[in-house]
């Protein structure tokens, strides 16, 4: 039911699509139509493929650092309250610096190949990581401590077999959210300096008036983001059902 939904939402948006073209009469460099879009994407599918593939890895590459780093950085400000008054007023300002203005910043110190673009995934991916896994993990039933401390659990007993299992939704919820962000820095990355990429290809065919292949690129990387945010949820789901089964058993 769900995927014929998402099917006659599509059918929908290309309707309206193909309405506001027609009504408008826009020249082809401007609002090109649903039919040159497809085909441009089908001449250039060899183009395009490849370079989402340079994207795919970036953004892959980005969320699984940066996830990491970001449950470490969580596990971390939960079990120290010295690191919770240095870190976490730290982690709270370097939101209010706009990720994208370090764009050329990271191009200029990791050079215009993939690791700048990994490195600007991981940038905007780690504070909704690290944020909402703390929140999970600073969440649990008090009652539930108090009853491992009266066992003789250790604290770092305490963080995994009670606190993480109870903050693994929490994390779920954080990985939904980077798995839409990390293809943002991914192309703002390529958008600054890139020779390969989906946010290269956009730029290199607004430079040459081929609109119908920015089209076609930009909706690939549509499609790449719904797929991997679907993944992540899948993988998001199943630790939520794995913390259930943990919230039991403890």
């Amino acid at each position: 039911m769900k995927r014929l939904d998402a099917l006659w939402a599509v059918l929908l948006g290309v309707c309206i699509w193909w309405g506001i073209v027609w009504i408008t009469a826009a020249p082809h460099f401007i609002l090109p139509s649903p039919w040159r879009v497809a085909q441009a994407a089908f001449n250039s599918r060899e183009v395009i493929a490849e370079n989402a593939l340079v994207t795919l890895t970036e953004v892959v590459l980005g969320l699984l650092i940066g996830t990491v780093l970001g449950a470490l950085t969580a596990i971390q400000l939960a079990m120290s309250r010295t690191m919770r008054r240095l870190i976490l007023p730290i982690l709270v300002f370097t939101q209010a610096v706009p990720v994208f203005a370090l764009a050329p910043v990271l191009t200029l110190w990791f050079g215009y190949g993939i690791g700048s673009k990994i490195v600007m995934a991981v940038l905007i991916i780690y504070f909704p990581v690290t944020s909402a896994f703390h929140d999970g993990l600073s969440r649990v039933d008090r009652g539930l401590l108090d009853l491992a401390r009266t066992m003789g659990a250790t604290p770092m007993q305490i963080m995994a077999r009670v606190r993480i299992p109870h903050a693994l939704p929490s994390l779920g919820s954080g990985l939904r959210l980077a798995a839409v962000y990390a293809p943002i820095g991914a192309v703002i990355g390529e958008w600054v300096g890139a020779s390969k990429g989906l946010g290269y290809l956009m730029l290199l065919a607004n430079g040459r008036a081929k609109i119908d292949l920015m089209f076609a690129s930009l909706i690939t990387l549509a499609v790449m983001t719904v797929i991997l945010h679907k993944a992540v949820g899948y993988f998001a789901a199943r630790l939520e059902r794995y913390a259930a089964g943990g919230a039991l058993s403890a």
